[in-house]
């Protein structure tokens, strides 16, 4: 249909044409200015979206590998966020959709019988009067409607929600990168409170034997009823102590199977075949690392989001011109539907010009600015606290190693002097009460050396997480 291509092609020509938008053209924040100069940090250019990898390859933990692969398939934590991802792309298209014609095609067919009784605004003198009359419809018409957008309201919507769709992929980082850094927590907790629980448990056969031992002496006369009753409170204590590290242990395991997406109790872990060590951490690490934190990504887009909305606000300052269209077909029969004579069209633009509203229009765009200032303060706290956590995790790891390297001195020196009392209680030159109390104090230490070996590896993984993953 030769009109409708010309109804067609003056709505592109002005899609072509109207290209002027208003509103501030975004543009990322320097924040050089709050960040240290050490670190070198530049104008922010979010690359979450840059692949990490397995990140937590570095612990060299096959165990750890295979439960990271199941959380990362079954969390449904994560699968919700997948889905924030679709919807915000979606609501991204549809306002994409608006830079484009809308077209509707609306057959009717109708057939209907007019009253000869029906009322009328003038009165008939008889014997003039009406007559019923059967009429029938057949109408095949193309719409068409379009609003040009002189002066970006458009354009600015569709900014603003791609700027949310990015929004939502660096939220899927966000939540990927947490959950694999609790699964990774977790998991060394649980490796930390077995390592309690091996130091108990040998504890606890060394104390059995002292209690056998103590009740036959006693039962020969030999000692008093002090010692074996000494060495019955220690042993029922260590016995308590391994049932909580029992209980804490299935309550973390529960935790890991919670993230992986499985029934809490139906999961159990592998036999210990973890690294010996944490990495150890590179020297100067660059600011760029920080560029792939998903949580300063989210800020940043939602940032130039609120940007966007400030021009979709400023149009309302301005005249809005639609265009409406329709060209089709009308007759009363169904044969000369499609002739010549029986087409029709209509175009003609729609202006819709603001006058006084109240200040509703300026209240608006002092609305999305104050929500921009809002959201670049929220960006700039984002990137302070990427710098306090890096550096509270580099801290940590740093004082966890010296901490550990203390402690692990004085678990040998503890467990030293407890075989050096026990040779000298076996030669009669002290009583048994101590070698229990030395023997309590190496467990005291050894089992704080278990907790701070898990805590190197859990400051570790802080580390990476702080840093976006990995370095």
């Amino acid at each position: 249909m030769k009109t409708l291509r010309r109804l067609l092609l003056i709505a592109v020509g002005l899609i072509v044409f109207c290209a002027c938008t208003v509103g501030p053209n975004y543009k990322r924040p320097d924040v050089s200015q709050i960040t240290p100069d050490d670190w070198r940090w530049k104008t922010a250019e979010p690359k979450d979206t840059v692949p990490k990898g397995n990140w937590w390859a570095v612990f060299n933990d096959p165990v750890l590998d295979e439960i990271e692969t199941y959380a990362v398939t079954g969390s449904q934590n994560l699968q919700a966020a997948v889905a924030r991802v679709d919807r915000a792309r979606a609501a991204a298209a549809m306002s994409r959709s608006q830079f484009f014609p809308e077209l509707s095609l609306s057959p009717l067919f109708k057939s209907e019988l007019t009253s000869a009784s029906q009322p009328l605004p003038i009165h008939l003198p008889p014997p003039m009067k009406l007559s019923s009359v059967h009429q029938n419809t057949l109408s095949v018409p193309l719409d068409l409607s379009y609003e040009v957008d002189l002066w970006g309201r458009v354009a600015r919507s569709f900014e603003a929600k791609q700027a949310e769709a990015e929004a939502a992929v660096a939220d899927y980082q966000n939540v990927l990168l947490t959950l694999t850094g609790d699964v990774a927590v977790d998991y060394f907790i649980v490796r930390s409170l077995e390592r309690e629980a091996e130091a108990l448990g040998q504890t606890i056969e060394r104390r059995k034997e002292s209690v056998r031992i103590l009740n036959a002496r006693f039962r020969a006369g030999a000692i008093s009823e002090v010692e074996p009753s000494r060495a019955q409170t220690e042993l029922s204590t260590a016995e308590a102590d391994l049932a909580d590290i029992t209980r804490q242990r299935a309550e973390t395991v529960n935790a890991l199977a919670l993230l992986c997406g499985k029934p809490a109790g139906s999961f159990e872990i592998a036999e210990h075949t973890a690294a010996a060590q944490p990495p150890q951490v590179p020297a100067g690490l660059p600011s760029t690392l920080l560029e792939r934190r998903p949580d300063i990504a989210i800020a940043e887009r939602l940032l130039a989001a609120k940007s966007a909305q400030i021009g979709v606000a400023a149009s309302g300052y301005f005249p809005v011109l639609s265009l409406t269209g329709r060209a089709g077909y009308l007759s009363d029969e169904a044969d000369r539907l499609f002739s010549i004579n029986s087409g029709v069209w209509s175009f003609g633009p729609n202006i819709i010009m603001p006058l006084f509203n109240a200040g509703k229009t300026a209240a608006n765009v002092k609305q999305a600015e104050a929500a921009y200032m809002e959201a670049l303060a929220l960006y700039r706290q984002a990137v302070l606290t990427a710098f306090k956590e890096v550096e509270d995790s580099l801290a940590q790891v740093v004082q966890r190693n010296e901490q550990a390297a203390s402690v692990a001195k004085a678990a040998v020196s503890a467990r030293h002097a407890a075989g050096l009392l026990k040779v000298r209680y076996e030669h009669g030159a002290l009583s048994r009460l101590d070698v229990l109390d030395a023997e309590h104090q190496a467990l005291i230490q050894e089992r704080a050396l278990a907790k701070l070996e898990g805590q190197r590896f859990v400051a570790s993984v802080r580390l990476i997480k702080a840093l976006g993953g990995g370095w």
